[in-house]
């Protein structure tokens, strides 16, 4: 048997699939799993230990549609539902497929007129809705992330200030409306009571460092300095993870961190919360509920589209801090 899932991006949207491929190897023992993905994506996935194989879309459409030849699959589940994916499922070989609900219409209403259809459904759970047909149910045990032995990091690479233990927080998001100011970042880290590392990618380097600057000896700046799977065992060595509703906040509740997630112009409502499955994980998140414009987007903007970005300057760091300091007192 050989079955297929699609998923081309993004970060924590991948990891969001994890269940489902899981599931189904639970499930069919003896399948061949084959997953599609954009490249920037293959470190997600590369060692997953239920695939059997990845085929990679960088920037050659015939390449990558190359790399199935000669694969025929018994089933297709698509959890992109884009047009891309659509037209993947038109070029390769299969019996039958199924794709699963966007909401997009619901999450359209949310957004325009703030009235909310969504139905209370985590998405991992819609995402395994789309394998029901093959008999595929959730184990309840969360979300996957494998690293590599070869992304390990030494603690010698990490401050000493650090070897005892230190908290994360992920100071990047792929749009700015998503994102603390770097101001109430620095205050955040201020009031925290414990070591801590900055986790982003090379464009958040500049704003770790001015939150670093706040006490060099307290917190490091990791950010543009390691490798998404290096930075996901960063996540795994940490006692907690400080996170906005980004890519990193999934990997940390797929590695079973206590995550204290920020929402900006993004609302839990959308069903991508941090996602434990059966296991009881603290998980505290943080948003401006009251706001009349939120969400504005179900993805973000390069910046708040009325000017003042409320969803954020807002935000109660006082009372984020003394949850973060109390909960690491226990």
């Amino acid at each position: 048997m050989k079955l297929l899932i699609i998923r081309f991006s993004s970060i924590g949207d991948i990891v969001l699939t994890t269940p489902v491929i899981r599931c189904l190897k639970k499930h069919f023992p003896e399948a061949e799993i084959h997953f599609a993905t954009k490249k920037a994506y293959h470190p997600v996935l590369y060692g997953n230990p239920y695939l059997s194989k990845i085929h990679l879309l960088h920037n050659d459409w015939p390449e990558f549609a190359q790399s199935f030849e000669g694969c025929a699959f018994d089933a297709v589940i698509d959890l992109h539902k884009n047009l891309r994916s659509k037209k993947l499922l038109q070029l390769i070989r299969h019996n039958q497929s199924k794709s699963f609900d966007k909401l997009n219409i619901e999450k359209w209403l949310l957004t325009a007129f703030k009235l909310n259809f969504l139905p209370s459904i985590h998405i991992v759970d819609r995402y395994l809705a789309a394998a029901q047909f093959l008999g595929v149910r959730n184990d309840n045990e969360g979300l996957d992330y494998f690293i590599p032995a070869d992304a390990v990091v030494d603690y010698n690479d990490l401050p000493t200030t650090h070897h005892a233990g230190f908290y994360a927080l992920v100071i990047g998001a792929a749009h700015a409306t998503k994102r603390l100011p770097t101001t109430k970042l620095m205050a955040l880290v201020q009031k925290i009571q414990h070591p801590v590392i900055l986790l982003g990618g090379k464009d958040d380097a500049a704003a770790g460092e001015a939150i670093a600057a706040v006490d060099p000896f307290k917190i490091y700046n990791a950010c543009g300095k390691f490798s998404l799977n290096e930075s996901a065992d960063l996540i795994r060595k940490s006692h907690l993870v400080i996170s906005h509703d980004t890519g990193l906040m999934h990997v940390a509740a797929a590695l079973k961190k206590p995550v204290f997630s920020i929402w900006g112009n993004t609302v839990p409502a959308f069903g991508m919360t941090p996602y434990y499955g059966k296991y009881a994980i603290p998980e505290n998140q943080y948003e401006v509920s009251h706001l009349s414009c939120r969400p504005c987007s179900k993805i973000g903007y390069d910046r708040c589209p009325l000017g003042h970005f409320n969803c954020m300057e807002m935000q109660a760091i006082d009372g984020l801090a003394a949850d973060v300091n109390n909960f690491g007192k226990r």
